[in-house]
């Protein structure tokens, strides 16, 4: 299978080294999805009488918001190219309450593993569309410019005779093919015939709580008579060539085989991970709860049956969940997961709890990852040739205030960094553009001046910082 091929490739070591170029720190948690990953990669090795009884271990992540429980999940399903999906576990409630039902989540996975499918498959046919692409637009430009027109007439009346156009010739087409690729042909116009949407009306009816339904009514109805409209537009050629690309390579791709390879692979290597789990836990054992904690209850007991294994009902078919890896997560500041339900409990067998970030952490964060802050503010301002650059103590010193408004304020980990560094850089970032291409070097005395002013205004800082 070539899914296990992709799964055969990573070890849990290598797993957690590539976790490690992202997320800083909390090895427990990276061991215990690696751990997951490899384990559906044995899976596929083991007799096909054994292979149905193993089921995921599934995890669930307790820790404060900000130290990386989202980001583990989705650079697991990343590396894996497994279909990911995040939900909110308080957007979700019981049956016979208006709002999202849980089953909402195995849908919106399907729809993620169609993306995926779809992608891959489009990639393979891109030469071949690419071709097709370069041909029709060849023949719009030997045509000056006009497409030849497909829409039946109005009315049953038949339009005057056009005689059709002369084909293109080798020499010829090799020659246009050759302008086309070196460009000398971007600011010529041509008149393109596309597909337009089904009307926008047929989109007011997909509100919330209208998965129910497990018909998109939009899909139904777009390919009845009448339905289907088609728009002519002008655009240059590079423009028309992206747009006749992107249709031809639609052709080439076999929705039907989509669809079947994307649900087995929803089934089979499908992650959904459940963030704010512990904000449907009913509080104290469900102590001083009354109406909300029987609302939290029965999001749960909705959930179990998912995670245990079932079957839901979506517009591709009816879709197992027996196999698919859940993680959920939770601060738990309130609650305890001995909170949740004991049937929901022991589909969560392994327990993973997420370290707080100290300084030290913060400056890692500031310093390794592969798409650092850093080294997203220093390539941003590059494009306006302002090359910025951070001394050792102006990290040092981010780092520390951050961790300052965390422990003053509301912790939020990491994501504070976020908010120190665009309030930091507001300047710089507001006059970039002005200031031409020099270098920029932010130091302590830079850090402490910008922000010394809301660091030691202790009610300022809780509403900027």
């Amino acid at each position: 299978m070539a899914e296990s091929r992709k799964l055969s490739a990573f070890t849990p070591r290598e797993v957690v080294s590539e976790l490690d170029r992202y997320i800083v720190g909390q090895n427990d948690a990276k061991r215990a999805v690696a751990i997951a990953l490899r384990n559906r990669w044995r899976r596929q090795q083991v007799p096909d009488d054994l292979r149905d009884e193993i089921y995921p271990k599934n995890i669930i992540m307790i820790g404060p918001t900000g130290v990386g429980k989202t980001e583990i999940a989705r650079r697991l399903a990343k590396l894996s190219q497994a279909p990911f999906v995040k939900v909110e576990a308080s957007k979700f409630t019981e049956v016979g309450y208006v709002g999202r039902d849980v089953e909402s989540m195995i849908r919106d996975l399907v729809e993620a593993a169609i993306a995926l499918v779809r992608e891959e498959e489009t990639e393979k046919v891109k030469p071949r569309a690419e071709e097709l692409a370069e041909d029709r637009l060849m023949e719009l430009i030997k045509n000056g410019g006009q497409a030849r027109t497909t829409s039946s007439p109005p009315f049953g009346f038949s339009p005057p005779p056009t005689p059709a156009p002369a084909p293109l010739g080798d020499s010829e087409r090799e020659k246009l093919r050759a302008q086309l690729r070196a460009g000398t042909l971007d600011d010529q116009t041509v008149e393109v015939e596309t597909n337009e949407s089904s009307p926008t009306f047929m989109r007011n009816f997909s509100g919330q709580g209208m998965e129910e339904i497990g018909v998109n009514l939009q899909d139904l109805f777009k390919n009845m008579p009448g339905m289907k409209n088609t728009r002519k537009r002008k655009l240059r050629v590079p423009e028309a060539l992206q747009v006749l690309r992107a249709e031809e390579a639609q052709k080439l791709v076999d929705p039907d085989r989509v669809q079947r390879e994307a649900v087995a692979r929803a089934e089979s290597s499908g992650i959904v991970f459940i963030d704010e789990i512990d904000k449907i836990a009913s509080r104290e054992g469900g102590k001083g709860g009354g109406g909300p904690d029987v609302s939290r209850e029965g999001v749960q007991r909705d959930i179990l049956p998912i995670v245990e294994g079932s079957a839901v009902n979506t517009k591709y078919g009816q879709v197992k969940t027996d196999h698919m890896l859940f993680i959920a997560a939770g601060a738990f500041h309130v609650s305890k997961p001995a909170d949740l339900i004991p049937e929901l409990q022991g589909r969560f067998p392994i327990r993973v709890e997420l370290e707080p970030l100290s300084g030290d952490d913060l400056v890692r964060i500031l310093r390794e990852p592969k798409n650092s802050l850093m080294r997203q503010y220093t390539a941003l301002l590059g494009t306006e040739g302002v090359r910025l650059s951070f001394t050792d103590d102006a990290v040092a010193e981010i780092a520390r205030i951050a961790q300052q408004a965390n422990e003053r304020t509301q912790n939020i980990g990491a994501r504070r960094l976020h908010t120190v560094l665009e309030r930091l850089l507001d300047e710089v970032s507001f006059t970039a553009s002005e200031m031409g291409p020099r270098d920029f070097q932010v130091d302590a005395a830079y850090v402490r001046e910008r922000l010394a002013a809301i660091v030691q205004d202790e009610d300022l800082s809780r509403y900027i910082l």
